[in-house]
């Protein structure tokens, strides 16, 4: 058996050895790591730092004039999503537990000021609503956030 020599190089009662390197096998197993590490990625961004409600919440603020309000750390900040949901602290909540969330803040300082953050789709009715429970809660200074105009 000669070694080195391809089929149908001359000796045709010797077996011929390849000598040439297949990499289809290799090319499957980065393809195949290549999509493992795609979908594993995809799903941490979507878990996002603490996971379900708190990732990829995006409330597109209205424009508005310059920012004349600076937040303080006992401030509280309600986002209105656009399809109506609640978030307080990154959490998605019911209109009982903002109610109580109101509750808590006004208990732990009485002069917290609400910041409402509605997206731009919003209706009117329903900022409105967080701000009356605020009030009814005790929270008489609210604040509307904004993102900076042009």
């Amino acid at each position: 058996m000669a070694m080195g020599k391809t089929p149908g190089s001359g000796d045709e009662g010797e077996e011929g050895v390849f000598a040439e390197i297949n990499i289809t096998p290799l090319t499957d197993i980065f393809l195949v790591l290549l999509i493992i590490f795609m979908v594993t990625s995809s799903v941490i961004v979507q878990q996002g730092p603490g996971g379900g409600a708190k990732a990829g919440l995006k409330v597109n603020l209205p424009k508005g004039g310059a920012a004349d309000v600076t937040a303080r750390t006992t401030d509280m900040s309600v986002a209105v999503l656009a399809d109506g949901r609640f978030v307080v602290a990154g959490n998605v909540v019911s209109q009982d537990e903002l109610q109580k969330a109101f509750d808590a803040a006004k208990v732990k300082d009485p002069d917290t000021v609400v910041i409402v953050q509605a997206d731009e789709g919003v209706p009117h009715g329903t900022v409105v609503q967080v701000m009356e429970l605020a009030k009814k809660a005790g929270l008489g200074q609210l604040a509307i956030g904004v993102r900076e105009g042009e």
